[in-house]
């Protein structure tokens, strides 16, 4: 089986939200093409050791959707499976937001707006040293309204920070309602493009069109942040959460955690 397959990822999100009778599912599942493509083939980590100093960073400022990084880094090896067993429980490490203390984790994030502006800081100090680390930022469309992304844009272009990849997962919800309910964004890319990244649009569920971005990408040396915008289904892969946001707080219960199983025990 190909590692990071995101069936089998997407139930350890299951499982995990199952045991620890917790949200944020569909926020997961709309990232997971996302992070299984970048642990496959592009984040490194010297030795598999996730607090080398020579280490690519993922900073995942949509930290609610933190059980689709813990499913990979469980792949990886740093999480054991009694870990994500007892994801949320009491004196657990693995809480509902992304947790520094956690190696693999780069920033505690769920405050949403801030992680961007501190992958854009870990990005400067790698061109500083001069190293050839990257720092891959996902964010979320909903946390674009606010206007600290923006600030750390605008600071990206002006230190040519062209090792700083940011990934929008563009679901078309946040909490509250769908993106353009709440404050309607317009074209991302159009935005990305205009504050001086280097912009393409793809779709996020699509594995090789993410390769094939993330690749052509990197190999553009031209001083210029990276911006990829992934069209993605809140919910994905399960039939029943799929554009439902009240799956961004709804809890499974038998029925309905043996009915989403179900579909991703299917080819």
């Amino acid at each position: 089986m190909t590692k990071f397959n995101s069936r089998v990822l997407r139930r350890s999100v299951l499982q995990m939200a199952y045991a620890g009778s917790t949200v944020h599912i569909a926020c997961a599942f709309s990232i997971i093409d996302i992070l299984a493509v970048l642990y496959r083939h592009h984040l490194h980590y010297p030795d598999n050791d996730p607090t080398s100093a020579q280490r690519d960073h993922l900073v995942l400022s949509k930290g609610h959707g933190v059980m689709a990084q813990y499913a990979c880094m469980h792949e990886k090896g740093w999480l054991s499976t009694e870990e994500l067993g007892n994801y949320f429980a009491d004196g657990t490490r693995l809480k509902g937001l992304s947790d520094a203390h956690v190696p693999g984790c780069e920033v505690s994030s769920g405050s949403l707006g801030h992680g961007l502006s501190v992958g854009v800081g870990l990005a400067l100090a790698t061109k500083l040293k001069g190293s050839s680390q990257y720092c891959y930022v996902v964010v979320g469309d909903g946390e674009m309204n606010e206007g600290t992304m923006w600030e750390a844009m605008l600071f990206a272009t002006h230190h040519r920070l062209d090792q700083l990849l940011v990934i929008v997962d563009e679901n078309g919800f946040q909490a509250m309602g769908s993106t353009d309910e709440v404050m309607t964004p317009g074209s991302f890319q159009q935005k990305f493009t205009a504050f001086g990244f280097d912009t393409v649009s793809i779709d996020g569920h699509d594995e090789t069109a993410l390769e094939d971005a993330l690749n052509t990408l990197k190999q553009r040396k031209n001083g210029m942040p990276k911006a990829i915008i992934a069209k993605t289904v809140k919910g994905k892969g399960v039939s029943f959460m799929e554009h439902d946001n009240s799956w961004h707080y709804t809890r499974l219960n038998s029925t309905t955690f043996t009915q989403a199983m179900a579909e991703l025990e299917q080819p």
